[in-house]
């Protein structure tokens, strides 16, 4: 990680939670010395206290980015601590879900370059994707939040912090989507005989598996869908069901995309 502005001032890790210790995780082994860390969290793991870094020290005098990954229950006891910190160049980025820029615009000052970041939980073994916006101040720091967001997985930018909502629906909540489409697919398994340990394998190696070549190949995920389907097949008596435009995945997904991106405006509404 080739940042001299956090190596020589310092960047602060403001909880150290499952996604905190991944992107530490990620940014140790990027090369960050790790004595230009500052980890505040109220229980340190061991391994966080065994990285050397600094934890629940003094913090630096003017730390080059604070990175917020405290819980939003937790964020009225936690920003006025780095309060002081505003209005100078130091980079807030924020990964603390439904936490909107304005809100720390109201406690760090419009000046502060604010970056809002929404990461989801396959970052904690490095395949993640992160969302990120800033308020105007903070445009300049996007480079710097990808860079370190980077560290536990793909980084997107959004036009506009409206979009954060719909973000959600996708890939925040995504992946609680794709763990029930598990549950589902083992359990339909398990209906037709199999037993319930290899119903689960086979269905965990399908989902991970079909994912990485959704990834890989050169084709679009509606060509993948076509080559693994015979006229008349297996397949294709599978996809009727599923793709049945009142009860299956062309009416279903989109119906919880919309009621995950319409409880995250509701939730930053308060």
């Amino acid at each position: 990680m080739q940042d001299s502005r956090i190596a020589a001032r310092g960047l602060v890790l403001l909880g150290c939670g499952k996604m905190g210790s991944a992107m530490l995780a990620g940014w140790l082994e990027r090369g960050l010395p790790a004595i230009s860390v500052w980890v505040q969290d109220p229980t340190p793991s061991p391994w966080v206290q065994s990285t050397g870094v600094h934890v629940n020290t003094d913090l630096p005098p003017e730390p080059a980015v604070i990175l917020i990954a405290v819980k939003p229950q937790m964020m009225g006891d936690a920003l006025p601590a780095i309060a002081a910190f505003g209005g100078r160049d130091t980079v807030f980025v924020s990964v603390a879900a439904g936490t909107p820029l304005s809100a720390f615009e109201e406690a760090f000052g419009t000046a502060s370059p604010i970056v809002r970041a929404m990461p989801n939980t396959p970052a904690a073994v490095s395949r993640g994707i992160t969302a990120i916006c800033a308020n105007d101040a903070g445009q300049g720091a996007l480079d710097e939040a990808e860079m370190l967001l980077s560290a536990v997985g793909e980084v997107v930018r959004l036009d506009s912090e409206e979009q954060m909502d719909a973000v959600t629906g996708v890939s925040g909540s995504g992946p609680a989507y794709v763990f029930h489409l598990i549950e589902t697919l083992a359990a339909g398994g398990v209906a037709q005989g199999l037993p319930e340990d290899l119903a689960m394998q086979l269905a965990k190696a399908t989902v991970a598996g079909a994912g990485h070549l959704a990834m890989e190949a050169d084709e679009d995920p509606s060509q993948l869908r076509v080559n693994v389907t015979s006229p008349n097949g297996t397949t294709q008596a599978a996809l009727e069901v599923l793709m049945d435009e009142k009860v299956g995945f062309p009416s279903l997904l989109p119906r919880a995309v919309e009621a995950a991106t319409t409880r995250s405006k509701e939730l930053a509404r308060g």
